[in-house]
């Protein structure tokens, strides 16, 4: 069984600002969310086996460690760096106001959730999902009877994509709570409200 969870609420989340692959706290809200995710995590799993990947960002590593503390036996925490968000070049860091003036119109045409992989300088689908999918494999083959990963937006669909074998446009199109998580198992993703 693998679960697979959203870092919770930063502050660039809270403005409307593009994270990508910087980074930014979490917000008196995502901390409450990651405990949220921790405690509903702590019931389905009681005495299994498990263990946590997380993305090295530090609001992944935060969310981790917050879920951490509501698991038994304070579990180690192993970093991933496969599991980043996808990269956005010259986007990272802004908003949707400030990439419509420097790059006006750049984004027309494209699908939704497809504008995230278009930024100049930034990384593009086959990358990313050849770098998510290497480390969904070994997380998979991880012998713990359970496997928690803490990851991003992006980056989680298109784990769900990869995992339900779905095609780019209905993996970007999937949604990305920060207070719910998805049991991935049996070629399925299902959502759990924490």
């Amino acid at each position: 069984m693998i679960y697979l969870v959203r870092h919770g609420q930063t502050e660039f989340n809270a403005v409307g600002r593009i994270q990508g692959q910087l980074d930014s706290a979490l917000t008196l809200k995502g901390a409450a969310q990651g405990r949220a995710v921790g405690l509903r995590l702590a019931g389905l799993i009681g005495s299994t086996a498990f263990r946590i990947y997380t993305s090295p960002l530090g609001r992944a590593q935060d969310t981790a460690r917050i879920i951490a503390v509501a698991l038994p036996g304070m579990p180690e925490i192993t970093l991933e760096a496969r599991l980043m968000e996808v990269g956005m070049g010259a986007w990272d860091g802004m908003t949707d106001f400030e990439i419509e003036a420097e790059y006006p119109g750049s984004r027309d045409g494209l699908g939704q959730g497809q504008w995230f992989l278009h930024g100049p300088g930034g990384e593009r689908y086959e990358g990313l999902r050849g770098r998510l999918a290497a480390a969904l494999a070994e997380i998979a083959a991880d012998r713990a009877a359970v496997k928690i990963i803490v990851s991003h937006g992006v980056a989680g669909q298109v784990v769900r994509g990869i995992y339900g074998g779905l095609s780019l446009d209905e993996t970007l199109v999937l949604e990305m709570p920060q207070v719910a998580f998805f049991a991935l198992e049996d070629g399925k993703a299902r959502r759990i409200e924490a």
